[in-house]
């Protein structure tokens, strides 16, 4: 499969669990600038069969290689990122997973039954990144009880394989060229940034700066009926080149920590 055609199917998935990504986008658009994606993000859960390995390996096929690791002790993830071997416009590919053991056995136990139910030819399958939830229809109770031990599990849980969250390069933009005129201008629109830890996440000092809107709150169908929830959500990230004059490619975890909480379940006013 084609690289572009892998990414065009992530960016359509994408864009129905948020309305307002493609609206971001055409606004950017209309205001002439060049959209460029800087990264794209997924979840999953540790389990051998479907893990970072696992999901990483269909960007391994098409030319990326693995580049870092990162930890979040207190929300119990794992991470890595990948960026394409030869293509430096490619977006990095930020791949996290949940590790369940540091949760309750009822959690584990509900996570392995989740991926007892996929078919294991997709475990191999290049298709399982926008695959979508390959167990049954969801159950509003179980989402809220995942979301007791981790909103990151109970989001995963409703949405499966799919692209968590794409983002725009600031550093190709012309006139909102900081990440301090990005927020200003979606908060002019009427978005709602994620302002957890800050509304924006770095420094020039560290080398990347980011923010995020908030996931748009979406009907989701689940077992017992409709219910209201977080979707996907939009990132904004600066890049800043290093002593050496190398633009940083890497990731902040402690940044990355607050921009997971974009997900975060919370009612709309």
């Amino acid at each position: 499969m084609k690289t572009s055609d892998i990414f065009e199917k992530l960016w359509s998935q994408y864009k129905r669990k948020n309305p307002a990504v493609a609206e971001i986008h055409e606004l950017f658009m209309q205001e002439g600038e060049t959209i460029i994606n800087d990264h794209i993000a997924f979840r999953t859960y540790d389990d051998k069969r479907i893990n970072i390995d696992v999901i990483a390996k269909a960007f391994i096929d098409i030319g990326y290689e693995y580049k870092a690791d990162y930890h979040f002790e207190q929300k119990h993830l794992y991470a890595k990122h990948f960026e394409h071997k030869t293509d430096k416009d490619a977006p990095k590919i930020f791949i996290s997973e949940l590790i369940c053991s540091k949760f309750s056995d009822s959690l584990q136990k509900s996570v392995k039954a989740l991926v007892d139910k996929i078919p294991k030819e997709m475990f191999t399958s290049p298709k399982l990144i926008w695959s979508g939830p390959l167990w049954n229809e969801p159950w509003f109770a179980t989402y809220e009880k995942l979301r007791s031990e981790s909103e990151y599990a109970a989001w995963l849980y409703v949405y499966g394989f799919c692209a968590n969250h794409f983002t725009i390069n600031i550093n190709h933009l012309n006139k909102y060229n900081t990440v301090e005129k990005v927020n200003s201008f979606l908060k002019e629109k009427g978005y709602t940034l994620n302002d957890s830890g800050g509304e924006i996440k770095g420094s020039p000092k560290e080398l990347l700066e980011q923010s995020s809107i908030k996931s748009a709150i979406i009907p989701v169908k689940f077992k017992e009926g409709i219910y209201n929830i977080p979707g996907c959500y939009y990132e904004f990230a600066r890049r800043y080149t290093d002593s050496n004059g190398d633009l940083y490619t890497g990731f902040i975890a402690k940044s990355a920590d607050k921009i997971f909480e974009s997900t975060d379940f919370y009612k709309k006013e």
